[in-house]
């Protein structure tokens, strides 16, 4: 094999598998041990894969904004379970229950999304699942 064949198969093969390497699991991420459940104001949906992101505003006991960050299921499983990217809108207060990012930032994993009309959609990947709060 030629160096220059070696040199397009490495690269085809890097290709193919750039989008593996940037999906992480939720135990690579997400700390179980931490569960969140914060209301809010949803600013801003990115609706791409391989994770839908959505965030919020949510403000402290002094009124202070705070932007988080939630990542979701993928596009496609959101869809088939009804989820659509017209599902949260910017403006719609919602309250999440989810889990903390493990480096400690304002980001989650997305699960239970509660609107402000009752309605609940379940936004996380099949392995996530929703927090057991203490009420």
């Amino acid at each position: 094999m030629s160096l220059k064949s070696l040199i397009v198969l490495c690269g085809g093969l890097f290709a193919v598998s750039a989008p593996i390497w940037a999906h992480h699991s939720f135990a690579a991420e997400f700390d179980r041990d931490k569960p969140l459940l914060l209301t809010g104001t949803v600013t801003k949906v990115e609706w791409s894969n391989p994770h839908i992101w959505f965030y919020m505003d949510v403000k402290d006991e002094q009124g202070k904004n705070t932007n988080w960050g939630f990542s979701g299921a993928p596009p496609g499983m959101l869809t088939r379970r009804g989820v659509t990217k017209d599902s949260l809108k910017i403006g719609d207060v919602i309250k999440v229950e989810g889990f903390r990012a493990k480096d400690g930032s304002n980001n989650g994993s997305g699960g239970k999304v509660t609107f402000g009309d009752g309605r609940q959609v379940f936004t996380a990947s099949q392995e996530d699942v929703t927090p057991e709060l203490k009420k």
